[in-house]
């Protein structure tokens, strides 16, 4: 049972801050927030993540919202249709880093100079590192993707994708002369 049976009451008590007005907005504008990411998505998994995000942003996003401008409903629908973008984009950009990643195994894999033991040992390092990390350096490695490429594939901003590569270095460095030493 909700608390607020006006929305302008309901509006002005989500503003507030007001707990019991986030509950009662999230029975009230939940299920329509679900379905729509739902058909969106065709995922309920991804359509379950995105209504707990709509929710989450409305509420730290209050004092944002103008009750002049339009119903509290129509401003959740916007909010959940950015949030439904942004896992659309998300799940391209992982399409991308996988099918770019794939693109250098193969690649890779067609390669025959060079000593198969380093190869063997590089790839073993490799997937050691983290899956960020380790899909970067696929992509230099084995893909030749220059860092503004890997940057575009995988939409992590240059710098970062320049740091994850310094960083891997290291320690693929650091591990393979461990390995000689052995």
């Amino acid at each position: 049972m909700t608390a607020f049976h006006d929305d302008s009451a309901l509006s002005l008590a989500f503003c507030s801050g007001d707990e019991r007005a986030l509950s009662d907005a999230y029975e009230r504008w939940a299920p329509l927030v679900h379905t729509l990411a739902l058909r969106s998505l065709g995922s309920t998994a991804d359509a379950e993540d995105v209504t707990q995000q709509v929710f989450i942003s409305a509420w730290r996003g209050r004092a944002t919202f103008d009750s002049d401008r339009g119903a509290l409903g129509s401003w959740l629908v916007g909010i959940t249709r950015r949030r439904i973008a942004d896992a659309l984009e998300a799940r391209s950009r992982t399409q991308r880093v996988h099918d770019a990643s794939a693109h250098a195994a193969i690649t890779a894999s067609h390669v025959v100079d060079g000593d198969l033991v380093d190869r063997l040992v590089l790839a073993d390092e490799l997937a050691r590192l983290e899956e960020v990390p380790r899909q970067v350096m696929t992509l230099a490695f084995y893909g030749e993707f220059t860092h503004s490429e890997i940057a575009d594939t995988t939409g992590l901003p240059l710098g970062t994708v320049k740091s994850h590569i310094r960083r891997s270095l290291s320690r693929l460095r650091t591990r393979l002369e461990v390995n000689d030493a052995s």
